[in-house]
């Protein structure tokens, strides 16, 4: 769809705006999405939107401050000793939404359940460390580790669930029983959630649109009343002149990039990787066509973040440099390097992943471009099922996904290193942060870790997206966060 037809259906779409009814006030606040939650239940959700819905849900034992350093939250914490802390949970916690009191046997039950290997729960590889939980009173229990490590607590931010619910074997994603502060109040329809905030009753309805232009045009009806993020930049421009709505923004830190898959033997080649690498030009994407506060990537933490690393040289464009890697490689214009590149069936990211196959077309590269309605296209990433695809991690905060992304025993289901990238020396130097006794020396070791990363390209690093929300006027305390969770719907109200 080209700019001009998008700003037609957005002049369109204010015209409606003034003659036609909105959609009948049952005073619900409603949040547009661009792809639909997977799963309700914290034991199990990996995609975003599920990851930021589950935060209203149910709450965590802990969380993270701006520099991704751990804080308390549900509770205070104590070392012991080097393998054993002890945990009280606050006094005037939230019971779960069912009514009953949230105790240390709740959080037993739910981190007991991650941990048994029969359950299957993506989370488990980076708990695998606690060796024992044992509950002191209702208020307080202590977790017994395998072996030091320093960053234990900053593990610890699945939501909890009750003992109840998994005695039972409640299927949470359709009945979701924490003690956030949004309960479910229904699930009418596939794309239709409806969530209700629990000391005051508002409702909030979370919509599934995945056309970005009929988004829009709902939120200019009045149809909706919150969108955040997945806009191209000039729907967005566009919508800072609209009356009636706001648009705020902040820098970010999801990482978005570029997986591939180390069993494919062209992929293998650390040449076709640089290749790859410089044949993006990422920053013509940011600026013309992300633009705002989106940022150039070069690893998963960002350089603010207490272990990333401010010292590492960016890749430049360099389309000669990327003919010259794929020539030593074997390639030409007789023998091109051909891939298959797996994105979702969101207009805007099929819109970058044209731009970036006509990018890889320009050294040479033959890509074919294969975009899936979300939940497919996620369980194909899941499952292995690709070539080269792009995708965002976000809500990255403790450095330990360095395990769960790189290392070699961490191919599914035991972590995420979906493409199986295989390197000894990142292996080891994971393992060697893990074990060291303080958090200065570890995130040294991780800085260290970042360059070799860089060097080898197991994904090719895109950019951190910039975060935006486009509010109607009359929502107020709507706050954007640096890793886009939905946290201040907490605060949010409606004025007339």
């Amino acid at each position: 769809m080209t700019n001009r037809v998008l700003l037609s259906l957005l002049i369109l779409g204010s015209v409606f705006m003034i003659l036609s009814c909105s959609q009948q006030d049952n005073g619900y606040i409603r949040f547009g999405l661009s792809s639909a939650p997977l799963r309700l239940d914290p034991r199990y959700a990996t995609d975003a939107t599920s990851a930021r819905l589950n935060r209203l849900l149910y709450d965590r034992l802990t969380d993270f401050d701006e520099t991704s350093r751990a804080i308390p939250s549900l509770a205070q914490w104590e070392q012991l000793d080097s393998l054993r802390y002890r945990f009280v949970l606050r006094p005037d916690r939230r019971t779960f939404s069912s009514g009953e009191r949230l105790t240390s046997a709740d959080v037993k039950a739910t981190y007991d359940f991650v941990l048994d290997q029969k359950n299957a729960s993506p989370h488990r590889s980076s708990l695998a460390l606690i060796k024992d939980i044992r509950v002191v009173n209702q208020d307080t229990l202590d977790f017994e580790l395998s072996h030091a490590d320093v960053l234990f607590p900053s593990y610890l931010v699945i939501g909890i669930v009750s003992a109840k619910a998994v005695q039972q074997g409640i299927n949470l994603d359709h009945n979701p029983q924490g003690s956030g502060p949004f309960s479910m109040l229904a699930w009418p329809e596939e794309g239709r959630l409806q969530l209700q905030r629990r000391h005051d009753k508002q409702v909030f309805e979370f919509v599934h649109i995945g056309d970005n232009t009929v988004r829009t045009l709902k939120l200019l009806r009045g149809e909706i009343d919150i969108l955040q993020n997945d806009l191209p930049r000039e729907l967005v421009n566009k919508l800072r002149k609209e009356k009636g709505v706001s648009v705020f923004s902040r820098t970010g830190s999801n990482f978005s990039y570029i997986g591939l898959n180390f069993r494919q033997k062209e992929l293998g080649v650390r040449r076709v990787r640089r290749a790859l690498m410089h044949a993006i030009d990422r920053e013509s994407l940011v600026r013309h066509i992300l633009g705002g506060k989106t940022r150039v990537a070069e690893s998963i933490l960002p350089p603010e973040h207490w272990a990333g690393n401010k010292q590492i040289k960016p890749y430049a464009y360099d389309p000669e440099k990327s003919r010259e890697l794929l020539e030593q490689a074997g390639y030409n214009n007789e023998n091109p390097l051909r891939l298959s590149y797996k994105t979702s069936s969101d207009p805007f990211r099929i819109r970058i992943a044209t731009i970036i196959q006509q990018q890889l077309a320009n050294v040479g590269i033959e890509v074919e471009l294969i975009s899936y309605d979300w939940a497919t296209f996620y369980g194909d990433i899941k499952a292995g099922r690709f070539q080269i695809y792009s995708l965002s991690w976000v809500g990255v905060k403790s450095p330990d996904i360095l395990r769960y992304v790189f290392h070699s025993k961490s191919v599914p289901p035991d972590g995420a290193n979906r493409g199986q990238y295989r390197n000894p020396i990142a292996d080891r130097m994971i393992e060697q942060a893990e074990i060291a006794t303080s958090i200065k020396r570890r995130g040294q070791l991780y800085q260290l870790l970042l360059k070799i990363l860089h060097d080898d390209l197991p994904y090719i690093p895109l950019w951190y997206e910039e975060h935006f929300a486009v509010v109607r006027q009359d929502i107020k305390g709507y706050r954007l966060n640096a890793d886009g969770n939905y946290d201040s719907l907490s605060e949010v109200s409606r004025q007339n």
